[in-house]
């Protein structure tokens, strides 16, 4: 049996929540989505580091996603800003259309 058929429930909602977080198009759900996502990432961060045996594929899951997280929300951020500063570009940039 390997890492991934052992998966608990919590496992598989982090993923979710990562999921709808990066996946999300709605700039004022995004910031939301990331929090609840990063709040779930930590959580099962601290199961992983109590939990005896070799979670490392995992481990390594959660700090990847941690990682694209915070660089999405980054970029939501200089995509809000840039829109304060010109609003009619960052509706372009929000929407990949020009």
């Amino acid at each position: 049996m390997n890492a991934a058929d052992s998966k608990s429930p919590d496992s598989a909602n982090w993923r979710d929540l990562y999921r709808a977080a990066i996946l999300e198009l709605d700039p004022m759900k995004m910031f939301e989505r990331i929090a609840e996502a990063e709040k779930a990432l930590r959580q099962r961060a601290k199961e992983l580091f109590q939990t005896p045996g070799d979670n490392i594929e995992e481990e390594q899951a959660l700090d990847d996603s941690m990682y694209a997280l915070h660089a999405l929300q980054s970029a939501g951020k200089r995509s809000s800003e840039m829109g304060e500063r010109n609003p009619q570009a960052a509706r372009y940039q929000r929407t990949g259309t020009w």
